[in-house]
């Protein structure tokens, strides 16, 4: 039998960072009581007419800007019509032929090898509302509407079929919610629904150029989702072709309690949806200057982020790559480092000690009650020798919430570095007296016991004791006269 490859394509949304609706002034908060957040606009009462949201233009281009899209001077609003019970008007106003951007890539690297994904189109619609559904098919059931999301603004961002793995996909999908949040054009919240990911995907024997017949994953929320979808349908698609199965064009809902999908309807084309032009929109018209207005207001993106990470600071790829997944956190990190002034003791300390204690109390780095500045004095008395690490790891659970900076604390509570020798040979000679039975061992030859005695005494110091020199001494006194 042949073998086959995945054919894959995304058509990602994302809603827009915008205080009210695409056509109306009605709040997007997420969480607001079911049918709060309405007006005629949104649900299409007669007579009344949309206005488009100038702000949620400006994002949109934020987005085709980051990701190498052309910014069309002209574009046009067509209405998309399907009948389902959470779209109050019967229709969608989308973009068709005309949209916003075109052309663009996501490009990453990933296990060596650099992906980069074609971009189709970025055009603007508003989205839909939201069933409920209550019991199941085999009992009483009932259907909820909510339209608060109705009238949301969306970018919708469109693949090539450049995809060839599941695992791509995903990181496509991760790395352009990266992006989006970076540029402070969606909050990148999945759970919320304000991100979601439909994934097109078919297979063909490898070297055949021609499509097989394509199946529609609808709405993924999570990379490990489109993932899993993904490769449960590459796995069903590449069985069908060996039995000789036909397949059936179709959209599929996937269900990560069983990690299958099922069948949601026949996959619709676009004749079905009878576009034409929205008849009370005008033309959508960006000149240049305006283009680039957007353009110069876009922050610096985390690729480029990662890479001067890597020549500035000599940090390696992983650090790089872990620091700039947040771009609050990246400014953070660079805080730290120029007070301490050693870039990779910042990152270890970001990376490492600060995430655990944000996570251990669930907070942002935006909510950080840590200053920069003073974390970064921390790393320096380290860097000094003013206190051990094991000291600097106490010292920062006493600053952490409590305002209080590094050398007060080490001054106020002496935590200072013992660096006297004399003081040192007296703390080992303790410890050595206080395990005989262990000393007698290592004189014995089983040498594993002097880094037991090494951790004994760095104990009785309260880990002020400088370990090089706690070391030197354990050792001098081990090899002297028993």
């Amino acid at each position: 039998m042949p073998a086959f490859e995945p054919v894959i394509g995304l058509e990602i949304h994302a809603q827009l960072l915008t205080a009210t609706k695409i056509f109306c002034g009605c709040s997007t908060r997420f969480g607001a009581d079911p049918n709060t957040a309405l007006c005629p606009v949104c649900l299409g009462l007669p007579g009344a007419l949309p206005v488009l949201n100038r702000h949620a233009v400006e994002l949109a281009t934020r987005a085709a800007l980051a990701l190498g899209c052309q910014v069309q001077p002209r574009s046009v609003f067509a209405r998309k019509n399907y009948f389902y019970p959470d779209l109050p008007k019967g229709y969608q106003i989308s973009q068709y032929d005309q949209p916003l951007a075109t052309g663009g890539a996501i490009a990453f690297g990933a296990g060596g090898r650099a992906v980069r994904v074609g971009l189709t189109r970025i055009h603007m619609e508003e989205d839909a509302g939201k069933s409920l559904h209550e019991g199941y098919a085999d009992s009483a059931r009932s259907t909820h509407l909510d339209f608060n999301r109705a009238g949301v603004p969306l970018i919708e961002i469109v693949t090539e079929p450049d995809l060839r793995s599941a695992a791509d996909a995903a990181d496509a999908f991760s790395r352009v919610r990266e992006l989006l949040v970076a540029i402070g054009v969606n909050d990148g919240n999945m759970e919320e629904g304000s991100l979601r990911c439909d994934a097109n995907v078919s297979v063909r024997p490898e070297g055949e150029r021609a499509f097989g017949v394509k199946t529609e994953l609808k709405n993924l929320n999570s990379f490990r989702h489109v993932k899993n979808a993904l490769e449960f349908e590459i796995d069903r698609h590449v069985r069908a072709r060996q039995e000789g199965t036909p397949i059936v064009q179709e959209t599929r809902l996937f269900d990560p309690s069983t990690g299958r999908t099922t069948v949601m309807r026949t996959k619709e084309e676009a004749d079905d949806y009878r576009y034409f032009p929205e008849p009370d929109l005008p033309l959508l018209v960006v000149d240049e200057a305006w283009i680039e207005s957007v353009r110069r207001s876009l922050p610096e993106l985390p690729e480029a982020r990662r890479a001067r990470f890597v020549a500035q600071y000599q940090l390696p790829e992983y650090d790089a790559g872990v620091l700039t997944q947040s771009m609050a956190l990246a400014d953070y990190f660079e805080r730290v480092a120029a007070s301490a002034g050693n870039a990779k003791a910042a990152s270890n300390w970001v990376m490492g000690e600060l995430t655990r204690k944000l996570n251990e109390t669930r907070a942002s780095v935006e909510d950080v009650p840590l200053a920069a500045d003073a974390l970064g004095e921390l790393i320096a008395l380290v860097d000094k020798g003013t206190i051990t690490g094991p000291v600097a790891k106490e010292v920062f659970e006493k600053m952490y919430g409590s305002g209080r900076r590094a050398a007060a604390i080490v001054e106020a509570e002496g935590l200072a570095r013992i660096d006297d020798v004399a003081a040192i040979d007296r703390l080992v000679g303790e410890v050595l007296a206080g395990h005989a039975a262990t000393v007698a061992e290592y004189r014995a030859g089983k040498t594993k016991a002097f880094g037991f005695l090494v951790g004994q005494v760095m104990k009785a110091a309260a880990g002020k004791a400088d370990p090089a020199r706690v070391n030197d001494a354990v050792r001098r006194f081990l090899e002297g006269p028993a």
